[in-house]
């Protein structure tokens, strides 16, 4: 078998005729017939019941049909790397995020590999980690940056961020002036907190034994919105540290550390691991980890300034 055989098999299986399979792929409905009686003769079994109106694919045609799919997919991606030899990266990068990834964590990233990779478009798909765990599986974008831990199997995963999630409260609350908040302290205040996603869960089970006395004022989509409305006296909440710090370093909001434990959110970068990464998946990538690896230092530092 070769591959032109197996393309028109492929057609004929998806449009269930052979007359339509011909004209979709600009051949003659008999060589297309001679080609799959070839493949017939080679597997020594039928791959199509022609019987009923629509051709209907065997048991022996259902499992070519599947291999035959994965056969083809290789050779696009072969040929691809080949192609790639010694080229600069250039075409369209699938990436996916949710939204405040896109808006606190990967911008710096971005513009940087912009600098180096003038010639890659990045086209983001923006959803919950579930979501983009699921687009990267079907084949639907290249990389996607969730929330770990992340356990599919055919899942390669990177940790590239890590963040500290602490009490974000107004400039001028009673607890700005403290150095680290109780669990208790927090459940004594309006709360504002994220609908869903990973902090919601986070925020559940750290005030779970307070959550009959609890005063949720607000359950909002958005972390810009949160902020807003922290920042407008409506309620304090837990954010990731990185969401928060231009607001505090303008003096509207201030930040303060849970007392007794730490929480974080740690961010991985995914791709499919049976799946040949383009080019610029690969660069971008590349240029991921160094952000990561550069700004692991300065976190190291930070941290150790804290315990003094």
């Amino acid at each position: 078998m070769d591959y032109d055989q197996l393309a028109s098999f492929i057609q004929v299986a998806k449009l269930q005729s052979f007359s339509r399979a011909a004209e979709k792929i600009y051949r003659t409905q008999p060589a297309i017939s001679a080609q799959v009686r070839l493949l017939e003769q080679e597997c020594g079994e039928k791959l199509f019941d022609r019987s009923g109106k629509k051709v209907q694919l065997t048991p022996a045609g259902e499992i070519l049909l599947r291999y035959a799919e994965q056969i083809l997919a290789l050779q696009k991606e072969a040929l691809q790397a080949i192609a790639e030899l010694n080229q600069t990266p250039r075409g369209k990068l699938y990436i996916g995020a949710n939204e405040a990834t896109c808006l606190y964590v990967l911008p710096q990233t971005f513009a940087h590999f912009r600098e180096l990779y003038p010639l890659v478009q990045i086209s983001i798909y923006r959803n919950f980690s579930h979501k983009i765990l699921q687009k990267v599986q079907e084949g639907a974008i290249d990389l996607g940056i969730v929330t770990l831990p992340q356990t599919a199997n055919n899942i390669e995963v990177i940790p590239v961020f890590r963040d500290e999630v602490q009490v974000v409260v107004p400039k001028n609350h009673p607890l700005a002036k403290n150095r680290s908040v109780t669990v208790e302290e927090i459940a004594q205040h309006p709360l504002i907190l994220p609908k869903t996603g990973h902090t919601r869960v986070v925020i559940d089970r750290l005030l779970r034994d307070y959550r009959d006395h609890l005063q949720i004022s607000m359950e909002l989509a958005s972390v810009e919105t949160q902020k807003k409305f922290v920042g407008a006296g409506l309620g304090i909440s837990l954010i990731n540290r990185a969401y928060a710090e231009p607001e505090v370093a303008a003096g509207v909001l201030k930040l303060i550390p849970l007392e007794g434990q730490k929480i974080y959110r740690e961010l991985g970068l995914i791709y499919r691991r049976d799946r040949y990464l383009s080019l610029p998946a690969k660069a971008f990538l590349q240029a991921v980890q160094e952000a990561a690896k550069a700004a692991q230092p300065k976190a190291t530092s930070s941290t150790k300034s804290k315990t003094r």
